[in-house]
């Protein structure tokens, strides 16, 4: 498996599908790549996080969790701990987050305090916080080594948080199309910035940052995938829309986009300019509902119901995986 070196055109053009997982008993909520180790997580509707090694394309375990769920999850620091939202009965045991050891299938801490479904998590790239935004239209932060609560954001709509990959800062979407970037040493005191996008009929379901920190990847409930070329100067693009919903990812230059599409294609896109579509895939899988490029390495990997594919460029070697 190739280390990511400089991608180009021909490169994005050449992935196709070098490995498949079709063993899954519901649909994939969520997948997440470690930031420094080759490894690869997802969770699912039966109840499963599951533990991948992407160079041999091989799971290396899965754990059942039948009282909580599994809906989010992501990746801590440590390549073998997670952080994974709950989908049963939060209403009587009001453990939302559960933080896990994969190694040996134990929860080190319970994070209690959101009332109904996690939609939006994510891991500080520099430290031990976290958030997490819920339907119960709070965003909380939180600490790993606490099970405390260390503070929280009350908003109108469906919230959707990302930190940038300095973590220094912090975007929190709320109704109407409104982002509200806060400085995460310092977000007691407020917003730095507020903008709006799309309208009145765009509600963010998803935020991304790209790794220099200068774009934003946007996707919404409307079906809109749209690009914040310059955060500062709010130049944005509408990229693509579809009868469902978009996944969109950055890779890790942030050079290019992938995104999902309705049409059951997924499409690339050279962004170093004005946005360009390149190519476009056919996902073999359906309309993939989760999508992410791995931060070292020349894949990403695409989800749709209970299929999960690995992408790689098509002269490398392919995994034989049954």
């Amino acid at each position: 498996m190739a280390a990511l070196s400089q991608l180009s055109d021909d490169i994005v053009r050449s992935m196709s599908v070098g490995a498949v997982f079709s063993d899954f008993g519901g649909n994939i909520n969520s997948l997440d790549f470690h930031r420094t180790a080759d490894l690869l997580v997802t969770s699912s509707d039966d109840d499963s996080v599951r533990f991948y090694d992407i160079i041999s394309a091989k799971i290396l375990k899965t754990t059942y969790h039948k009282k909580h769920g599994a809906d989010r999850v992501c990746f801590t620091h440590h390549p073998s701990s997670v952080i994974c939202s709950s989908k049963h009965d939060l209403d009587s045991h009001g453990e939302s987050l559960r933080y896990l050891s994969l190694y040996d299938n134990r929860c080190i801490r319970y994070f209690k305090g959101h009332k109904e479904r996690i939609v939006s998590l994510c891991m500080s790239p520099v430290n031990d916080s976290f958030m997490s935004g819920s339907l119960d239209h709070t965003v909380r932060m939180w600490d790993l080594r606490v099970n405390a609560c260390q503070g929280i954001l009350h908003l109108r709509g469906r919230p959707s948080v990302a930190y940038d990959q300095q973590g220094l800062v912090f975007a929190v979407s709320m109704e109407g199309g409104a982002i509200k970037l806060f400085d995460s040493r310092s977000y007691d005191k407020g917003p730095f910035d507020t903008f709006l996008v799309g309208g009145d009929m765009a509600e963010l379901c998803d935020i991304k940052f790209s790794n220099d920190g200068k774009s934003m990847l946007l996707t919404t409930t409307c079906m809109f995938l749209m690009l914040i070329m310059e955060i500062r100067s709010k130049c944005g693009f509408n990229m693509d829309s579809s009868q469902n919903a978009i996944e969109a990812t950055f890779t890790p230059d942030g050079l290019y986009l992938l995104s999902s599409s309705g049409d059951r294609n997924l499409h690339a896109w050279n962004i170093s300019n004005e946005p360009t579509k390149i190519a476009s895939f056919d996902s073999y899988i359906g309309v993939p509902s989760c999508l992410r490029w791995a931060p070292r390495r020349v894949m990403f990997a695409a989800a749709a119901e209970s299929v999960l594919t690995l992408w790689i460029p098509n002269n490398s070697e392919v995994a034989d995986v049954s």
